[in-house]
C-alpha cells in the first residue's frame, strides 16, 4: 500500500501540469464575467478625457470668488454631452453639471449649495480655491496605460473598466472542459425511485456545480455501472468532448467493485499518486490520461465534496489561467469549545460560526463529522483545519478556518 500523500504535496503535484489552454476566444464584454483575461488590456482611450465637473453648480475663475459675496453673469450651460461653446471671460461664470466639460476660462466650480441665481446672474456665498470640484483630464487613466492583467479573472467591476477603456470584447482563455463520471451500481438519477439498496446520485451535481462556478465547461457523463466495459466507454466519451479534466466519484478505494482506478490504468492513465492524509477524502487518486487529467474522488458525499473545494475548484481555476488559482484561503479563527488531539491525517471538519471578536470568528465543530452526512455540510459555514498531530485544543485556542462561501460551495 503506498503511503498517504500530505495536502499540500498533492495539491502541488496537482497544479504542476495544469497550463491553460492555448486557445482563446474574443467574447463580448456581456458575456466576459468570470472569465480569465488572456492578455494585458490597455486603455483606447483616456478617462476622463477632458477636464470635467464633479458637482452640480457653477464654473467661474477662483480670482473673481476671491472676496464673497460675488455676483457674476451667467454666460452659458454646460451639461454632459453638451459643453458650453465659449469661453468662461472675468466677470462670468457657466452654469454646469456633474459630468460636464470645464469650458476654457473657468479654473474652479462653486456648488450650487453656494449660490443664489436669478435674472441671468449668480451671487456666489463661498470662495474656492483653483482646481476645486474638478476632475481633471486623465485622473482616472490614460491612453496606452495597462490596466488589467492577464490571468485576472473578471468581475464586475473589471467588465465596466474594460467598457470605459473603449473596448467591445475581451481576449479570455478558454473555458477548461471537465468531464464527470458518477460510478456504482447502487446509483439512480435523482427523480427516480431507488429500489432496495440503492441511493440517489448526488455527488456529481455538487462537482459540477463547483467546477461551472470555477470557470468549467462541464461535460456530464452520468453514471457508469462497476464494469470494466462501462467505464471504458465512459472514459471514450471524455476524450471525444476534448476533456481537459475527468474527474470521477466513487470506485477510487481497494475493495472488489473498485473498478476505477483499475479501468483507468487498463486505459493508459498514468497514476501519479493515490491516497491523500487527510479526513475526509483519504482514497483520491490523481493521474493523467494522455492530455486528460484525472481526479479520481472517493464516493461518500462529504469527502467528495470536500475534495472537490480542496483540489477540483483550484486545478480548474488552473487550467482557466486564473493566476491565484493556489491561493491559500485559510484565515485565522479561535475555538469555541474543546478539541480532542488529531491523528496523522489533516482533518476538515465541519463546523458553524458563532460570532467574530474584534473580526476573527468563533467556530464550533459540528457534533457529527461522519462523510455520509450531507446535511451536515448544508449546515455548516467553514472547515475547520486540523494539522496532522494536533495536540489537544482548548475553548479561545487559535485555529485555521476555510470558508465554504469562500471556496465556492
Amino acid at each position: 500500500m503506498p503511503p498517504l500523500t500530505p495536502v499540500a504535496e498533492a495539491l502541488r503535484l496537482i497544479l504542476a501540469g495544469a497550463a491553460p489552454p492555448a486557445q482563446v476566444d474574443s467574447v463580448p464584454l456581456r458575456r466576459a464575467a468570470a472569465r480569465v483575461l488572456a492578455r494585458p488590456l490597455a486603455a483606447l482611450r483616456t478617462q476622463p478625457p477632458c477636464d470635467v465637473s464633479a458637482m452640480d453648480g457653477y464654473a467661474v475663475r477662483a480670482a473673481d470668488i476671491a472676496a464673497v459675496p460675488a455676483t457674476l453673469g451667467v454666460l452659458g450651460e454646460s451639461a454632459a454631452g453638451r459643453a458650453f461653446a465659449g469661453t468662461v471671460t472675468p466677470g462670468g461664470a457657466a452654469r454646469i453639471f456633474t459630468g460636464a466639460p470645464v469650458p476654457p476660462g473657468a479654473d474652479t466650480v462653486v456648488i450650487q449649495e453656494n449660490t443664489e441665481a436669478g435674472d441671468g446672474r449668480v451671487t456666489v456665498r463661498q470662495a474656492e480655491a483653483p482646481g476645486r470640484h474638478i476632475r481633471r483630464a486623465g485622473q482616472d487613466f490614460r491612453e496606452g496605460e495597462s490596466l488589467l492583467a492577464a490571468g485576472r479573472r473578471l468581475g464586475a467591476a473589471d467588465i465596466a473598466l474594460a467598457a470605459a477603456m473603449n473596448h467591445p470584447a475581451l481576449p479570455v482563455f478558454r473555458r477548461p472542459r471537465v468531464a464527470v463520471l458518477a460510478t456504482g451500481d447502487e446509483l439512480v438519477e435523482p427523480g427516480q425511485n431507488p429500489g432496495p439498496g440503492e441511493i440517489v446520485a448526488s455527488n456529481s451535481y455538487a462537482l459540477m456545480a463547483l467546477a461551472e462556478a470555477a470557470g468549467a465547461e462541464v461535460i456530464d457523463l452520468g453514471i457508469a455501472r462497476d464494469d470494466m466495459g462501462a467505464l471504458a466507454a465512459s472514459f471514450a466519451r471524455a476524450r471525444e468532448a476534448g476533456a481537459d479534466l475527468l474527474v470521477t466519484l466513487g470506485g477510487a478505494s481497494v475493495g472488489d467493485h473498485d473498478l476505477v482506478q483499475r479501468a483507468l490504468v487498463a486505459e493508459g492513465m498514468d497514476l501519479g499518486f493515490w491516497r491523500v492524509a487527510m479526513r475526509p477524502g483519504k482514497p483520491l487518486m490523481h493521474g493523467r490520461l494522455g492530455p486528460i487529467q484525472v481526479l479520481g474522488l472517493p464516493g461518500n458525499p462529504v469527502s467528495a465534496i470536500v475534495c472537490g473545494l480542496l483540489f477540483v475548484v483550484p486545478l480548474v481555476k488552473a487550467l482557466s489561467g486564473d493566476r491565484h488559482a493556489a491561493e491559500d484561503m485559510a484565515e485565522a479563527a479561535v475555538l469555541a469549545g474543546p478539541m480532542p488531539a488529531n491523528d496523522a491525517r489533516q482533518d476538515y471538519m465541519r463546523s458553524r460560526i458563532l460570532a467574530a471578536d474584534g473580526g476573527i470568528a468563533r467556530v464550533m465543530p459540528g457534533p457529527r463529522q461522519d462523510s455520509s452526512l450531507l446535511k451536515a455540510l448544508s449546515d455548516s459555514d467553514c472547515l475547520v483545519v486540523r494539522p496532522p498531530h494536533a495536540p489537544p485544543a482548548a475553548e479561545g485556542d487559535a485555529c485555521r478556518i476555510l470558508r465554504l462561501s469562500r471556496l465556492g460551495a
